[in-house]
């Protein structure tokens, strides 16, 4: 069993190093997006000042390390055994969380993770513990008032976070206005001063303590003197503040670098322990029981972890080299930074969450608070906030998402805020402060109007939701596995391994394909960050061409596959055609509003001449969309019912019908692929000859219908429908191609009696 054990150990150190790495993705990237995000510098100068910043941190997180020793649970009640089923549960439910997450785009929190992981475990331990005539209560086990003393630390700081951004970010707003380079002069100094001084006091006078250099004596000095430091410090830095703003240097740049520093070194001092800090107490407890527990794993109490712990600096530098390397290298990071980013952009670009009911009351609630406290201000205090507070004056570097007054306090106050976490002991979630701080800001800079209010409310419910999710799922998860261990033994914990380790394959392989599949959607972000509005309408055009193309393809392959499906009575097919129009819908609208905000990077002229026909040619391809929805839904019910199926006398009709209808399709994205419109004359007369075609048909079947046809009248009156959309749907095509046309400058003759000769056939 002790061999057992101490591979174990070994595999929680494995799990520990693939934690930072995977962790990283997760809460490292926080202290980069305002950097990255306002454009400061090129990433590789934002990543050697972070991995600076990590490396200082993590050389002063060793006091964190209590958490994870006697922060949940009472070691002196746990047996050794108990103690490593509640290390292995969290580690493999904190690795499958994060990786899953991290994997969706979701920035969730491994502080929740660790915590509620270990308060799982703990809890399903003790129950077994209580259940097997322990007369230990939960108390006892449970180190209650410390647990609940971190989780209120953890949940309060999304409120206390969001607060002091909005207001923080609101203050330096009216300071500075989004024109903030006529407003610098003697302000600028004040300001880099009073960031500086706050990252002086919170990084080092804060967390001198756990410094392993310090001696008594000075950390004694440091305390008497505390004051005098801090003034000291506000009046140099901005003294030099000053002097590099006249020496025409960015100070503003200058104070994001030194807040991407401040959030690192405060996220590896208060985020480091959960990825090492596990591992580490199950090594210190390995120890213990080789030195002291005579072979009694399951007798053996591990009060020894109540000490303080010592950890060596080699385990917290390479764990913070493991973190750099992971920062750098992973594509993981960037899936999560693009969540916080686009949340908080000031430019309208697209959109990374949808709509939710909770937030369209919440947007309409605000509006009618912002109406009231409109209509009491006075009418010269209005028009001085719109002054400073006019997003038109913004100034941005190329491709930037906010400007750098924000991003200078998303770090400073976020750096602030963990610093002063770190202090009190409390392991404040780094994602948590650090994501709700840059929503307050955007929020106060009036990032979120009203046309991207509601979907940016709704992503950030959606990633407060996964905290809780994170919350519950580690709390079961690790009680859950902590529980079999505890009562399978040793194969439990091998089999968990196993389990574990292919999971994490699996999702890397997923992760790894997706990726490959997805190019990114570069041309829209060229036309929403380009400046030439005269040369966004070429590229617009071939954007909007590529969208619809792959519509087009997509509905034609789609109209013969329920077709076929609905002949063959192969409801399965049936089921999935339906599920994938519905995402299908979705993708449209995301397609049709990433247009629309191209549209205004257009020329004004060229967007009213194109307007017309760049939303005709929307709603054709969504009117398509709508026929085979419904072709789809009559088709499903019918073949779901066991209906009978359509008889061998309609089949080979329709099947003409379908093959006309698919080499119209295949024609028009021919002609589309090669960006000429010669052909459309040709492609709407053959719309023409379709709906004669589908007309005919429906007209004889009627006339049968009429003499009594021997067929059921259920499935002739699904085919009578289909007909009807397919002949909208040409209907649409045919539309649609002028639309093109006309979006290309293409002059052509309608038919001489008018756009649309046919009659639709009757209801």
């Amino acid at each position: 069993m002790d061999i057992l054990f101490l591979c174990v150990v070994i595999f929680l150190f494995l799990l520990a190093v693939f934690d930072l790495s995977v962790g990283v993705s997760n809460d490292a990237v926080n202290f980069l997006n305002s950097a990255i995000g306002s454009k400061a510098a090129s990433f590789k100068r934002i990543l050697i000042v972070a991995s600076i910043g990590v490396f200082i941190g993590a050389a002063m997180s060793n006091g964190m390390m209590d958490i994870a020793r006697h922060g949940i649970f009472r070691p002196e009640h746990f047996a050794f055994y108990d103690l490593i089923c509640i290390f292995m549960a969290v580690m493999v439910t904190d690795i499958i969380l994060l990786d899953v997450f991290n994997t969706l785009g979701m920035p969730t929190s491994t502080t929740v993770s660790m915590v509620f992981g270990l308060l799982g475990a703990t809890f399903a331990v003790a129950m077994i513990k209580m259940a097997g005539g322990s007369e230990l209560g939960f108390n006892d086990l449970l180190n209650t008032e410390k647990a609940l003393s971190v989780i209120l630390g953890i949940f309060l700081s999304v409120a206390v976070a969001f607060f002091f951004g909005t207001v923080v970010q609101f203050i330096s707003r009216m300071i500075f206005s989004f024109n903030y380079r006529s407003h610098m002069k003697w302000k600028i100094g004040i300001f880099g001063g009073i960031c500086a001084t706050a990252i002086v006091y919170f990084l080092l006078l804060k967390g001198v303590k756990e410094m392993v250099f310090m001696t008594p004596e000075a950390k004694a000095w440091i305390g008497a003197n505390t004051w005098l430091i801090l003034g000291g410090s506000l009046v140099l830095f901005t003294v030099v503040m000053q002097l590099l703003h006249m020496l025409k240097v960015n100070v503003l740049k200058v104070i994001v670098m030194m807040g991407t520093f401040a959030l690192a070194m405060a996220f590896a001092g208060n985020d480091l322990v959960n990825f090492i800090g596990v591992p580490l107490s199950g090594l210190e407890s390995y120890n213990d029981y080789m030195a002291n527990g005579a072979g009694d794993a399951h007798g053996f109490l591990m009060g020894s972890l109540n000490g303080p712990s010592d950890t060596p600096v080699w385990f917290l530098i390479g764990a913070g080299v493991i973190m750099v390397v992971s920062l750098a290298t992973s594509k993981k990071t960037h899936n999560v930074s693009k969540t916080e980013i686009g949340l908080g952009s000031q430019q309208g670009g697209e959109e990374l969450f949808g709509s939710s009911r909770i937030a369209r009351r919440l947007v309409r609630w605000a509006l009618r608070v912002i109406a009231w406290v409109r209509s009491v201000t006075p009418p010269h205090v209005r028009r001085w906030f719109n002054r400073r507070f006019n997003t038109d004056e913004t100034i941005m570097d190329q491709g930037a998402a906010f400007d750098l007054i924000r991003g200078a306090v998303n770090l400073v106050l976020a750096g602030a805020l963990i610093a002063l976490g770190t202090s009190l002991k409390l392991p404040l979630s780094t994602t948590f402060v650090t994501f709700m701080v840059a929503m307050g800001t955007s929020l106060a800079d009036r990032a979120w109007g009203r046309e991207s209010a509601v979907f940016r409310i709704t992503g950030v419910i959606s990633v407060i939701g996964g905290w809780f999710i994170t919350a519950g799922a580690a709390f079961m998860g690790a009680g859950v596995i902590a529980l079999l261990m505890h009562l399978g033994g040793h194969w439990v914990m091998i089999a968990l391994g196993a389990l574990t380790i292919f999971l994490i394959i699996r999702s890397n392989r997923r992760f790894k394909a997706r990726k490959e599949e997805e190019n990114g959607d570069v041309m829209f972000q060229t036309i929403i960050s380009s400046g030439d509005k005269s040369e966004n309408w070429n590229l617009l055009l071939l954007y909007i061409t590529q969208q619809q193309e792959k519509f087009l393809s997509y509905a034609g392959e789609s109209y013969r596959g329920i077709a076929e499906a609905f002949v063959s009575e192969n409801v399965r097919a049936l089921g999935k055609a339906e599920s994938n129009l519905t995402r299908q819908k979705s993708i449209l609208k995301n397609d049709r509003r990433k247009e629309t905000l191209c549209l205004r990077q257009v020329a004004h002229e060229t967007a009213i001449e194109k307007s017309t026909w760049f939303y005709l040619s929307n709603n054709c391809c969504m009117g398509i969309l709508y026929n085979l929805r419904r072709i789809s839904e009559i088709c499903k019910e019918h073949v779901e019912n066991n209906f009978l199926p359509l008889p061998q006398a309609y089949v080979g009709e329709f099947r003409e019908i379908c093959s006309r209808v698919e080499i119209l399709f295949n024609d028009t994205l021919a002609m589309m692929d090669t960006g000429g419109t010669e052909a459309i004359p040709m492609l709407r007369r053959h719309c023409d000859e379709i709906k004669d075609l589908i007309s005919e048909t429906y007209h004889r079947l009627y006339d049968q219908l009429r003499e009594g046809d021997s067929a059921s009248m259920t499935v002739l009156y699904v085919y009578m429908n289909m007909l009807q959309e397919t002949q909208e749907m040409v209907s649409g095509l045919r539309k649609y191609l002028r639309a093109y046309a006309k979006l290309r400058d293409t002059q052509f003759r309608s038919h001489p009696t008018g756009e649309d000769r046919h009659q639709p056939l009757p209801a």
